[in-house]
């Protein structure tokens, strides 16, 4: 090749459009409506409880159409599928409303720890029984243990199950023993639960 000879080269540029869509999903649940029903028939329930009978799905959209309301799947084992009329984005919300309200007034209610020893010094008792009764008083349950050091004995034993009868009577006031103390392997437990009011 010479050097009058010139090449040319050419690059097809291509220009894509990319939309976004930003709008965030919408979320649904799993209740087939309207047209995602995919019976060929079923039993249909008015609004206000109506029987209307087993209907074709084509009518059963039609009056539900007619109504200006929407077919819900209610009961889709059943043979056949249960369908009623309703205003779906109403009942959803109602639904919603009340799943709130149930949280808000449920309490939740804690297991907190309080470990002590067999031979636990009185400053020490004191401060730990204070921290159960702080506990109660907000309404969490409690549980107390004694460990034990290896292959205890006797003597040790009683006296760990004499402190959680310290303990005990120092939460009378503030808790109600839910269960007697128990001696499991190297513990020895009680439960304490806040006192009705």
């Amino acid at each position: 090749m010479g050097a009058d000879s010139v090449s040319t080269f050419f690059i097809q540029m291509e220009v894509f459009t990319i939309l976004y869509n930003n709008a965030k999903p919408v979320k649904k649940d799993s209740t087939p409506i309207n047209e995602e029903i995919r019976s060929r028939e079923v039993l249909l329930i008015g609004a206000e409880g109506m029987q209307y009978g087993i209907k074709p799905i084509r009518e059963a959209l039609a009056i539900a159409s007619q109504e200006g309301l929407d077919l819900v799947l209610v009961a889709p084992n059943a043979k056949p599928p249960v369908c009623k009329l309703m205003d779906y984005s109403k009942f959803r919300y109602e639904q919603q409303r009340k799943a709130r309200e149930a949280r808000k007034n449920q309490k939740v209610v804690d297991l907190k720890e309080i470990r002590l020893t067999a031979v636990i010094d009185t400053h020490d008792f004191e401060t730990k029984l204070r921290n159960g009764v702080k506990f109660l008083e907000k309404g969490d349950k409690l549980k107390v243990s004694v460990r034990l050091p290896y292959r205890a004995g006797k003597i040790l034993i009683d006296q760990g199950k004499e402190v959680l009868n310290r303990f005990k009577d120092g939460c009378a006031e503030v808790g109600d023993l839910d269960n007697p103390v128990s001696h499991e392997g190297r513990y020895i437990n009680m439960n304490l639960s806040p006192k009705k009011k």
